[in-house]
């Protein structure tokens, strides 16, 4: 078979004329007679037979060759690699166009054109030109060379442009493969340098603008060219606007229920990469967890042993844990190397208890809380003491300002203390508005505002720059909590302020910080929130955490979440039914509507309303009526900003 589809013709030094019963062999510049001597009969017979025996082998070997090599181009490189200009032009075959039906995938073409191109501007475009195409490692000269005949394969006729198209040259041959094979492999076009996904001049910018703002560096279609040359985000989002009134959230599972505490949670917080959350209390262990908002998966615990924890906190840049508890010593461990380093007991002090401290925003020094109103200052690095601060009361609680220059503190004399760090001096004192005693003390990541809690559960937000300025009236003055405030905690955009008490149940406070409105539907009525001893919020503002004296570190997000009954299969495998609660909110819920028309999603949701009310007017009862209209008028009110 292979015989009959062959297009390699026989060399031309070498010619065969078949007969029945002999081969004649003729050889140019050969003669009977060598200088002009006759030789004899029987022995020029004898040579005669030997140069046709020889002959027939070298007829052979040819003939293999060219079977494996036209095996080669059509099936691959069976034997040995393709061996191209031993082919003869003028002696191929001639094909009858008749003998084959005929295909053509016109769909190629362009494809076909892109490729031919490259190949016919390799040999015609000067060097300055070809910088701008990709060139090839290495070229194979013998391409031009060979010719192959892609009429007499069926699988080749594809490759064919014209219908009499039959023989093509190497280099084309290679060109319609490459072509064929990215039309059926079609690439992504991130992938291709040459190719710019899209148009950031167009119209469709301003809807890109409603959705996110392009990350610096992203804004022409030359930076997305390069979007995988860069560490930055592929896009920012613009900052969100928090409303006032009704806080939308989600209870997820618990962050710890891959491991609950045996004892109250006494300290969590997120990681800066929003995935890595920490819990720790009284059961002298600390553990570690990624959030996920559904399995939480526990990554590693860490015990210490007769060192119960009252606080543990990452450093802001993320490499170290700061472990404290009521002894005379606290826990530096290192995030990478899993190694615990001791910080103190400090020199030249007398504290028997280091459990409370603030970590600067720069990650360079943490302020413990001492005694007789000593604000002790250790460096994160040698972790010895750099110096102190000493107020007039004792001290309750401190907080850096978002730039680490500055320390605030409050205690027993209900003032505010301002420290300056580089100097390491005092320099503003001022009264707390009806505070007898400090008990919290919380700046905003953002601005200049902070928050200030007293024993009387009141809490007082004041502007930086006014209190300096001696104005000592606060913005505003919140009393929803009736026992002492503990615990306090802006949100990453200073948009929210969690205030808690650890004194009685479910004493947890969300204010809307803008409008300086108590969200009025937190706490939630249907659920538990214990005794809360300590939260946090993610980096992003997407989940809150609370840890509280049950051992249980829940979670909140403020989008939506999908029931999901492996939560409560998995504390069932615990054995503990029961332990997670999902329930529906019977006053709201959360849809999407996807919309490809210039219809509002407001009208869209108000002609909805219509047609349902219509609908139910043919089918309820007379009795319902007055009911039903009233239900339907406060919500088509609602609405309608009525």
């Amino acid at each position: 078979m292979l015989s009959l589809i062959s297009q390699n013709a026989i060399p031309k030094e070498v010619k065969l004329n078949a007969n029945k019963d002999e081969t004649t062999c003729v050889e140019d510049g050969n003669k009977e007679f060598e200088d002009g001597q006759e030789l004899d009969l029987d022995a020029k017979q004898n040579r005669k037979r030997r140069r046709e025996r020889k002959k027939k082998d070298e007829v052979l070997e040819i003939e293999q060759e060219r079977m494996k090599t036209l095996e080669n181009v059509l099936f691959g490189s069976l034997y040995s690699p393709i061996e191209f200009g031993k082919d003869n032009e003028e002696t191929r075959d001639e094909f009858d166009s008749s003998s084959a039906l005929f295909f053509m995938d016109r769909s190629a073409n362009s494809m076909l054109s892109v490729f031919e191109e490259d190949a016919d501007l390799a040999k015609e475009t000067s060097d300055k030109e070809e910088i701008k195409q990709r060139k090839p490692v290495w070229v194979d000269e013998e391409e031009e060379k060979a010719s192959i005949n892609i009429a007499k394969v069926n699988k080749l006729r594809k490759l064919r442009k014209e219908k009499d198209e039959s023989v093509i040259s190497g280099s084309s041959y290679v060109s319609r493969l490459r072509a064929q094979h990215a039309k059926l492999n079609p690439g992504t076009d991130w992938a291709r340098p040459d190719v710019r996904v899209k148009d950031y001049s167009s119209d469709d910018e301003d809807v890109d603008k409603e959705r996110g703002a392009m990350a610096s560096g992203y804004e022409d279609a030359e930076g997305v060219d390069d979007i995988l040359k860069r560490n930055e985000d592929l896009v920012v989002k613009s900052s969100s606007k928090l409303l006032p009134g009704r806080l939308e959230y989600s209870r997820l599972a618990d962050a710890n229920i891959m491991e609950l505490s045996n004892g109250p949670i006494k300290s969590v917080q997120f990681h800066k990469n929003a995935q890595l959350l920490l819990a720790a209390g009284l059961d002298k262990t600390l553990r570690f967890f990624q959030i996920d908002g559904k399995k939480n998966a526990k990554i590693q615990s860490i015990f210490l042993d007769g060192y119960p924890i009252n606080k543990a906190s990452f450093l802001p840049d993320g490499s170290q844990v700061i472990i404290s508890g009521r002894r005379k010593f606290a826990y530096s461990l290192d995030l990478v190397t899993t190694k615990k380093n001791v910080i103190g007991p400090l020199s030249g002090r007398e504290e028997k208890s280091l459990e409370s401290f603030e970590v600067s925003p720069d990650s360079n020094t943490i302020a413990f809380l001492g005694n007789e109103g000593y604000i002790l200052l250790v460096s994160t690095k040698t972790k010895e003491l750099i110096g102190t601060l000493k107020m007039n009361g004792t001290v309750r609680s401190v907080a850096f300002t978002n730039d680490g220059q500055q320390l605030l503190s409050s205690g027993g004399d209900g003032h505010i203390y301002h420290w300056d760090l580089r100097t390491r001096t005092c320099f503003h004192k001022g009264v707390d508005d009806g505070c007898v005693s400090g008990t919290a003390l919380c700046t905003s990541p953002t601005g200049n505002l902070f928050a200030a809690g007293s024993v009387s559960g009141a809490v007082n937000i004041y502007n930086r720059e006014d209190f300096l300025g001696g104005k000592r009236k606060p913005l505003k003055t919140f009393q929803n909590l009736k026992t002492e405030v503990n615990f306090m905690k802006f949100n990453n955009d200073s948009q929210m302020l969690a205030i808690c008490s650890n004194m009685k149940k479910n004493s947890l406070k969300l204010i809307h910080v803008p409008s300086f409105n108590v969200f009025s539907n937190w706490p939630p009525l249907n659920q538990a929130l214990h005794h809360t001893n300590c939260l946090d919020f993610s980096p992003h503002g997407g989940f809150m955490a609370l840890g509280n004296a049950a051992g249980k570190v829940e979670i909140n997000d403020a989008e939506a979440y999908t029931y999901d009954e492996e939560v409560i299969k998995k504390a069932e495998s615990m054995g503990k039914p029961g332990l997670v609660e999902i329930r529906a909110k019977e006053d709201s819920f959360i849809f999407t509507i996807e919309l490809t028309s210039a219809v509002k999603a407001s009208q869209l949701i108000l002609n909805a309303i219509d047609v349902l009310k219509q609908k139910l007017d043919a089918v309820r009862l007379a009795a319902d009526t007055v009911e039903a209209d009233e239900q339907f008028g406060e919500l088509d009110a609602h609405m309608r900003g009525g």
